[in-house]
């Protein structure tokens, strides 16, 4: 969606919005942590995001791979930024098509500072002069298809100080093709709102978004000004001044100061910031936090499906989803990346025939082998293994294996039963709880347009023991309301599915719409999931040295477990699900598994262990 449409609908609904501005980092770690850090702060509602482009393009593979991954994983709206320092034709040409290629619809066109190298900006031989060469150039290429925003300054650039010269040169590019304007960063109101002033009266009339850096330390908040030669008004000098070694107070000071500073801009009829997060949350978090502009119980984000969309090309209209990947879904964006259609409507002939590889990035588990066994512990029995899902689901744990983010808010009300079904060895590795018809703006449950109502299945999905998977299966089959799918690694199926075709968890009843059923379980889907399943815990077991009782022990549960969904297709019934289970224990909870002396051995030998082998030999049976 183009930012112009999203600040458009801003100030119709007179509801302030805000962005956040993001910088490629120099280490693979960095982008690691900063794609989790995205992640996180997605959950604060940002309208969009957009990511820097380094001076002459050095970065700029990068660039393009972060704007892929915000667009298509995390359903963040985003903005690319394009410089024209050190890019002849051929280079933006490139990071056009790879922006489109990501579904990406918004541009930032600026001229770029001079490479550190130059004291002086210079163009490029077959490349652009200024920015609005190079906003008329994306223009004349791509039409209407990319938004194209400009750079404003307050207080001049660092080569011009001019403020009505500066101003000529941004009406300039609006007249080139440009639709919104991006401010430098700024600490005077007044300063602000008088240049805006001035741009109206120059003719310059699309929306002008205001760029706002919050205070992480004093040294950072003078370093920053100095760079970008703000004036900073005397009173923040003062009240930052007595607590300037102080990093948390300078941080406690500051969100005050800029968070009156927000709210002079939004009292001027200004209805969208946008923050230069320095790659940082807690700053931003906390000014928009005094502003009360980040979600909470009683005004939550508007989530148009129960999942977070992709946002990558083609993805737009998908709107059904497996159930199964409800808690990983980087994996299941990745692994449909290369799909031609998405299933819209009904769960049908759209799809592409197969999932993607197992090994492609983003797919395994995450983290280093140290930080897993730090986080999960070192198991010893089922009971230590059943005592990890109870932290997760206790809120003590924020991932496992098969969950890339914490315990969800509608499960609160089956938390009891998870936990209970947990410490009897019944490892539950996804749920969801019945819902009859609640109104789509619900805080927890609601999704969808406004005036419609949401309903769901119960739903468990579970790893269960080979001592208990008959007598469950037999329960399950005394209950015409139940439909499951059991599978062990090898892929021995077992189901009672009438096909299979899809089975709708999920849906909503809308004004002017056709019933949707955005989340379902299906036969193919689950088979796909479940070697994906298994290699997850695989992947935890071999977190462990060959030796390790831990490891043996979760590859004996993967290599002999089932991996067990269940339905009940009546969605009044809010409990009946878990009565299936009165009773069941595995047996043994605190029994642990012996190494044998072989193996031992073999790993004290002199040979090197390299993911499971010693010398060559394999000393798992994993996958």
């Amino acid at each position: 969606m183009h930012i112009k449409d999203k600040l458009a609908q801003a100030e119709q609904d007179g509801k302030p919005m805000f962005s956040f501005e993001f910088f490629p980092p120099k280490t693979a770690q960095g982008v690691q942590n900063l794609y989790d850090r995205m992640d996180r702060m997605h959950g604060l509602g940002p309208s969009f995001i957009d990511i820097t482009w380094g001076a002459g393009g050095r970065l700029s593979e990068l660039t393009c791979e972060m704007v892929n991954v915000a667009q298509s994983v995390y359903g963040l709206e985003t903005c690319m930024h394009l410089t024209c320092t050190d890019m002849e034709k051929g280079k933006v040409d490139a990071a056009l098509k790879e922006a489109y290629k990501a579904g990406c619809t918004n541009i930032l066109a600026l001229r770029g500072d001079p490479p550190r190298e130059q004291e002086k900006w210079e163009a490029t031989e077959g490349g652009f002069r200024y920015a609005k060469d190079l906003v008329k150039y994306i223009r004349e290429k791509y039409g209407d298809h990319f938004d194209i925003g400009v750079a404003g300054y307050p207080e001049g650039c660092d080569d011009q100080r001019d403020q009505d010269l500066l101003i000529e040169h941004l009406k300039e590019k609006i007249d080139a093709g440009g639709t919104f304007v991006v401010t430098q960063m700024f600490y005077d109101a007044d300063i602000f709102l008088d240049w805006v002033n001035k741009c109206r009266a120059r003719g310059i009339n699309v929306p002008i978004i205001p760029g706002i850096m919050p205070i992480q330390t004093h040294a950072a908040f003078l370093r920053r000004a100095a760079w970008s030669q703000c004036h900073v008004p005397p009173s923040w000098t003062e009240a930052l001044e007595p607590v300037k070694n102080d990093d948390a107070a300078v941080r406690e000071v500051g969100k005050g100061l800029v968070a009156g500073l927000c709210r002079r801009i939004i009292d001027a009829g200004i209805l969208h910031l946008h923050f230069y997060t320095m790659n940082l949350a807690q700053a931003t978090r906390m000014v928009l936090d005094e502003l009360e502009l980040t979600p909470s119980r009683d005004s939550p984000i508007k989530q148009p499906l129960p999942w977070r969309q992709s946002l990558g090309l083609n993805r737009r209209d998908e709107n059904v989803r497996p159930i199964f990947w409800r808690n990983r879904n980087k994996s299941y964006v990745m692994r449909t990346q290369d799909w031609d259609e998405f299933p819209n409507g009904r769960w049908g002939d759209s799809r592409s025939p197969a999932f993607g590889e197992l090994d492609a990035y983003g797919i395994g588990l995450k983290g280093s082998n140290d930080q897993n066994i730090k986080t999960w512990g070192e198991p010893k029995s089922i009971r230590d293994i059943a005592g990890t899902f109870v932290r997760y689901l206790k809120g003590e744990l924020e991932i496992l294996p098969w969950s890339e983010s914490s315990i969800a808010g509608e499960a609160d009300v089956i938390k009891s039963d998870l936990i209970d079904l947990n410490q009897r060895g019944l490892l539950t590795i996804n749920s969801q709880p019945a819902v009859d018809g609640v109104k789509s703006s619900h805080p927890v449950y609601g999704w969808g347009p406004h005036n419609g109502y949401v309903y769901q299945k119960a739903y468990l999905e579970l790893l269960i023991s080979p001592d208990l998977i008959t007598e469950l299966i037999t329960r399950i089959e005394r209950d015409p309301d139940l439909t499951f799918y059991a599978v062990n690694k090898s892929g021995d199926l077992s189901t009672n599915a009438p096909g299979d075709g899809p089975n709708a968890v999920t849906w909503g009843v809308f004004p002017g719409k056709e019933i949707v059923q955005p989340t379902i379980v299906e036969t193919i889907s689950f088979l796909a999931w479940k070697d994906e399943a298994f290699r997850l815990g695989y992947d935890w077991a071999h977190c462990h040295s060959v030796s390790s009782p831990s490891r043996h022990l979760i590859e004996n549960i993967m290599d002999t477990w089932y991996l067990v969904n269940i339905v009940h297709n009546d969605f009044h019934q809010s409990r009946s699900i878990f009565s299936l289970f009165d009773g069941l224990q595995v047996p043994d909870l605190d029994k642990e598994l012996a190494v044998s002396r072989a193996v031992k051995d073999l790993h004290s030998s002199n040979g090197v262990e390299v993911h499971g082998t010693v010398n060559g030999v394999s000393t798992t049976n994993g996958v």
